[in-house]
């Protein structure tokens, strides 16, 4: 499998004579296994027809900020969450200095502003645009910013002159895309991750659960490969495939997530635990089914072990983050938790609403000793590439042990 097996991919195109590229460009993401959308402005449209990049792509392009369809469900706000990368190619001067401008007069730019994903520029312009000091101060800007800024490439240019300028070939743009998504900050990183919910049996049909999907934490699972880590997962009932390159065990109980976490992290370097344990379990299970007979019924409860605890009460503890989520006082609840249980992050966040559980979207609120970083709402999977990187910094920054997510209560 690669890189871009699986993300997804929101092209802009703007008006250059280089949009006729963009057509090949989404024919190659495609055969890489990406999902591509592409977002057109006016200019690009005189170059490129939106339907042969719709016929390229699969997908409906869109061209127009105050289409009265798209905008009744705030098409702009969920393109820029659909997106794994943003990818501007081409880029013409005009665009990149709208870029640092941060205009939102059209749905390209509005796009770009509501975003949380990367932001990839593929400038081409003409030579002496491209090296027009404005335009070199606009790159600079958007350097400082993050912004990947890929290209341009040097040669012959439509005007007929030669020089730096020319948009990168499609494949050299997919091959940089392919790079983007492998930053090997974890490589050779072994981690152990717990995800999903656990179910504590009060006869053989019945169970305690709680509302947790797996889904963060099998988005955490895909971040910590992507960085180069090898994953194994320690997962509870859920409806989720298997995420490439990782290795799975199947549990259900908390008792179980317990003894499949013990039995292997003495050999891991980065525990996450990002399974929602359940707090409590029947103090007997029935051997057979309870039938209906009196009006109420009393389930005697007995606390279930504290997976994190049990980490890092090890020899050797790994370097642990703890995971809160919380219907109230976020902050309060999550740092008391890192001073309670000695952990050298937290990853919290709210549940109810549009967030947490059940949701392909989230928000993050990571705390430390001495320091925190809001990571902004976004989906699942863009969000828990943002925290594995933030956590392979943590991680390499000094501290010797080693990355655990224990995500107790988490989505």
């Amino acid at each position: 499998m690669n890189a871009l097996s699986g993300k997804r991919v929101l092209l802009g195109v703007t008006g250059g004579i280089a949009a006729y590229k963009a057509a090949e460009l989404v024919r190659l993401l495609r055969a890489q296994g990406a999902e591509v959308r592409v977002v057109m402005t006016p200019g690009a449209q005189a170059f490129i027809t939106p339907l042969t990049l719709q016929a390229l792509s699969g997908q409906a392009v869109h061209t127009g900020l105050l289409d009265a369809g798209a905008e009744q469900v705030m098409g702009h706000i969920a393109l820029a969450r659909w997106a794994d990368v943003l990818l501007i190619a081409p880029a013409t001067a005009d665009c990149i200095a709208r870029l640092v401008q941060g205009r939102a007069d059209d749905l390209l730019g509005a796009v770009v502003l509501a975003c949380t994903a990367p932001l990839v520029v593929a400038p081409a312009m003409n030579h002496a645009m491209w090296e027009n000091p404005a335009t070199q101060a606009n790159l600079a800007a958007l350097r400082a910013r993050d912004v990947a800024i890929y290209g341009p490439g040097e040669g012959e240019q439509a005007c007929g002159e030669s020089g730096p300028g020319r948009l990168l070939e499609p494949v050299e743009l997919v091959r940089a895309l392919n790079g983007l998504f492998q930053p090997g900050s974890l490589s050779g990183v072994r981690v152990l991750l717990t995800a999903g919910p656990t179910r504590e049996a009060i006869d053989p049909v019945r169970f305690i659960s709680n509302r947790s999907s797996g889904r963060m934490g099998f988005a955490v699972a895909r971040a910590a490969v992507e960085a180069g880590a090898q994953v194994t997962l320690v997962s509870g009932p859920v409806a989720l495939a298997t995420p490439e390159r990782v290795t799975r065990i199947d549990v259900s109980s908390a008792v179980d997530m317990l003894a499949a976490v013990q039995e292997r992290v003495a050999s891991c370097d980065i525990f996450i635990g990002v399974a929602a344990v359940a707090d409590y379990r029947p103090q007997t299970v029935a051997p057979g089914k309870l039938k209906k007979a009196a009006a109420q019924m009393t389930l005697t409860l007995v606390r279930n072990p504290d997976i994190l605890a049990a980490v890092t009460a090890v020899q050797r503890p790994p370097f642990t983050v703890g995971f809160a989520a919380e219907t109230e006082q976020l902050e309060l609840h999550a740092r008391t938790k890192l001073a309670a249980k000695g952990l050298d992050m937290i990853a919290a966040n709210a549940v109810g609403g549009e967030t947490g559980f059940d949701s392909p979207d989230n928000a993050l609120l990571v705390l430390w000793d001495g320091g925190s970083e809001q990571l902004a709402r976004a989906g699942k999977d863009q969000l828990a590439r943002r925290l594995v990187a933030l956590i392979a910094g943590r991680y390499h920054g000094g501290n010797n042990k080693v990355i655990h997510i224990n995500a107790k209560d988490s989505a």
